[in-house]
């Protein structure tokens, strides 16, 4: 789907969003690593998460403080718990502990697993847009913008491919938005995802997203390409 507003092109990835795509983290979700890791329940938290800007890692500076024991497995100072990358200058992640992000909380934990900062969002009834990293909130989609050749704006909505993670995605045994194994939700990804895909795009591109979706919705769904793989 491709369409026109005055400052830019849209292009966005209908047949993802149409899909039945769902997180399945701890439930069999084999994992980023180089090989199936499915007992480990880390989805793609085994590594830590790099922050947008300062402004990203603030924000969630300020949510971290306010977590409790009960909420966080892995509770120290945002110092330890968000770090300046060594690879790169002026850029910060989230800590790796025991092999996983400083934020996952692991099964076995009597405050419950899953991300910490997803918890006590949900437990504060605030926006979990607003506590997690923008890279973990986004997850699985993907917003790009380039310019063409005349300087005109063009803007995509796509799913996150094993390759946009570059050299370390070429490690991943398995990727969610590439394999069937991950396409068994009972809704579509822009059901699913609304609140993150208005995040992202804003209401008016999401209500365009919407009504095309809607119109489709009698018509043979186009499958996404990754439920012709081999499981």
């Amino acid at each position: 789907m491709s369409f026109e507003t005055p400052e830019r092109t849209w292009l966005i990835d209908i047949t993802f969003l149409a899909s039945r795509w769902q997180c399945i983290w701890d439930t069999g979700c084999p994992g980023v690593h180089d090989v199936p890791t499915p007992e480990l329940a880390h989805g793609c938290c085994s590594y830590g998460a790099h922050f947008a800007d300062t402004a990203d890692r603030d924000r969630v500076r300020s949510v971290a403080t306010a977590l409790t024991p009960e909420q966080w497995q892995h509770r120290r100072s945002v110092d330890e718990a968000i770090v300046a990358d060594s690879d790169e200058a002026d850029t910060w992640t989230t800590a790796v502990v025991d092999g996983a992000c400083v934020f996952l909380n692991r099964r076995g934990f009597a405050g419950g697993r899953g991300c910490a900062l997803h918890r006590g969002a949900l437990e504060t009834q605030t926006s979990v847009i607003e506590a997690k990293p923008e890279v973990c909130w986004q997850l699985p989609l993907r917003l790009e913008h380039h310019e063409d050749e005349n300087g005109h704006l063009v803007s995509t909505l796509r799913q996150w491919r094993g390759r946009d993670w570059g050299e370390a995605g070429a490690d991943f045994a398995w990727w969610c938005t590439e394999h069937p194994l991950a396409f068994v939700g009972s809704d579509t990804v822009a059901d699913r995802l609304a609140d993150e895909i208005v995040a992202l795009v804003g209401p008016e591109i999401h209500a365009r997203i919407v009504r095309h979706l809607t119109r489709r919705a009698g018509a043979t769904p186009v499958p996404h390409p990754a439920l012709g793989r081999r499981s």
